[in-house]
């Protein structure tokens, strides 16, 4: 082994773990499956012999952090040959990028052999360095792999945008976080077989790291370094957890759920996202919301986002709610969880919870009314149940030619040519006339919600219906 592999060795043996696991082929990547699928670019950039039109397309790289961004765009080098070039949007600027491109361009025209040039945070960077960019990416002078956490819709430059493909990655699930942390406990390049981990220490690494692969694999060094230290001033085994496995496999010393909660600070809360605690708590935190007992609701939205929930299905949650127990209450609270949930998946985690809260305690404080679920459903149960009825013929399409001869239209009082804009005439079929499926409490700004619904009401049963006419005039868009 010459100097230069003995460096080499000593380098990589006192990387992090997160770096030593990197994948180095598409077999090893975890997750990811519906990018990877068969056909999709981001597959033809990393199998070129392939012959697909897709082998050298610029791709954005769109996810949260730890799902693989910088080590597909590696793949990608390292499957077509190409060079790769790395460069951070926090540090780089245009002249920078600059000068990456040139030598890509000198190295393309002088050796034949092409550039993928990998930017991280590519959201960083300022109109001018994207626009820098956009001579290369459209000569192909590089293939370009550029990574965001934020929606690049928002934060890459349009001309940039159509000349790249978008490949959205999403947060790995537990399964696949735990199956990356048993790799690192046995691969040669990880830990090597050096410790023991119990199940309920990995379940809690993959917890706690939302869907980042990197997280998990720091989670676990931190937690085994300890542990290995102690085993080697006993004289059992080596600190740093590398080289030969022990002989006798009784004496591994294990990593146990303890080791997790003080390595990464972080309470071990039993929460599965499959199973009853999922239910239970989401449930709780519903009723917490519905009872207006904010500080309730807070603590349930603290314990799933703490044991690793998706921020974006407490959004969904809360949108829905918004509608089923608040309603025309107040109807800015669905205004709020639509706003909250947009902002979630732009910002995402951490300063997602504090989005979330606001939107809990809004919702949490609301007046309470369920007349707008409970509306919906009566009218959905009597068309199930076949109570539907014909519709007036003066409320029937009468844009096309022969309506009028059918009776379409004939008689419909336009409700803009009334005074008050309101007409007096039937719109329910003749089979449901007198149902109200809307009945307003008098909750919140329901109670002039229901004073406007029963004016309403009054005005058009306060006028005879009009004599049967002509049809209704046609509308701007002929669809009146």
């Amino acid at each position: 082994m010459t100097l230069f592999d003995e460096a080499a060795s000593t380098h990589r043996a006192s990387a992090p773990l997160a770096v030593r696991m990197r994948p180095a082929s598409i077999e090893e990547v975890v997750g990811q499956e519906s990018a990877l699928a068969p056909g999709a670019p981001l597959r033809g950039l990393l199998e070129p012999h392939a012959g697909t039109a897709s082998s050298s397309v610029s791709v954005i790289l769109w996810g949260p952090p730890g799902t693989g961004k910088t080590t597909l765009a590696s793949l990608v080098s390292l499957a077509s040959g190409r060079v790769f070039t790395e460069l951070s949007a926090v540090t780089a600027g245009v002249k920078d990028v600059r000068s990456i491109i040139d030598q890509a361009r000198d190295r393309l025209s002088m050796q034949g052999r092409g550039t993928v040039l990998f930017i991280d945070e590519v959201h960083r960077f300022s109109k001018a360095q994207q626009d820098a960019l956009l001579p290369a990416v459209e000569n192909g002078w590089v293939t370009l792999i550029a990574a965001t956490t934020e929606n690049p819709s928002f934060s890459v430059i349009a001309p940039l945008l159509s000349r790249s493909v978008v490949v959205t990655l999403a947060p790995l699930t537990d399964r696949d976080l735990q199956a990356l942390v048993r790799r690192a406990i046995a691969d040669p390049r990880g830990l090597g077989g050096r410790v023991r981990v119990a199940d309920d220490a990995v379940e809690a690494i993959a917890r706690v790291s939302m869907g980042d692969a990197r997280r998990a694999l720091t989670a676990l060094e931190a937690a085994a370094a300890p542990v290995l230290r102690m085993h080697a001033e006993r004289g059992t085994g080596p600190v740093d957890g590398l080289g030969d496995a022990p002989v006798d496999a009784a004496d591994v010393p294990e990593v146990g759920l303890h080791h997790v909660e003080v390595a990464v600070q972080h309470a071990a809360i039993r929460y599965d996202r499959d199973g009853d605690q999922h239910y239970d708590v989401v449930s709780a935190f519903i009723k917490s919301v519905r009872g207006s007992d904010p500080d309730a609701a807070l603590h349930y939205l603290a314990r799933m986002l703490q044991a690793g929930e998706d921020p974006r299905f407490v959004a969904r949650r809360l949108m829905i709610l918004a509608s089923e127990d608040i309603g025309m209450a107040d109807p800015m609270v669905l205004q709020t969880a639509t706003a909250a949930a947009q902002a979630v998946a732009l910002v995402g985690m951490p300063e997602a919870q504090i989005i979330l809260a606001h939107a809990t305690i809004h919702a949490a404080l609301a007046a309470k009314s369920n007349a707008v679920v409970m509306a919906i459903g009566e009218a959905a149960q009597d068309v199930r149940s076949g109570r539907v009825g014909v519709v007036p013929p003066w409320l029937r399409d009468a844009h096309y030619p022969g309506a009028a001869d059918l009776g379409h239209g004939r008689g419909y009082a336009y409700p803009h040519d009334l005074p008050g804009g309101v007409a007096a005439q039937q719109y329910l079929p003749d089979a449901l006339v007198g149902v109200r499926y809307y009945r307003p409490t008098n909750h919140g700004s329901e109670a002039a919600w229901a004073q406007v619904a029963e004016r309403l009401a009054g005005l058009r049963m306060s006028r005879p219906a009009p004599p049967a006419g002509p049809a209704e005039p046609l509308g701007w868009d002929g669809s009146r």
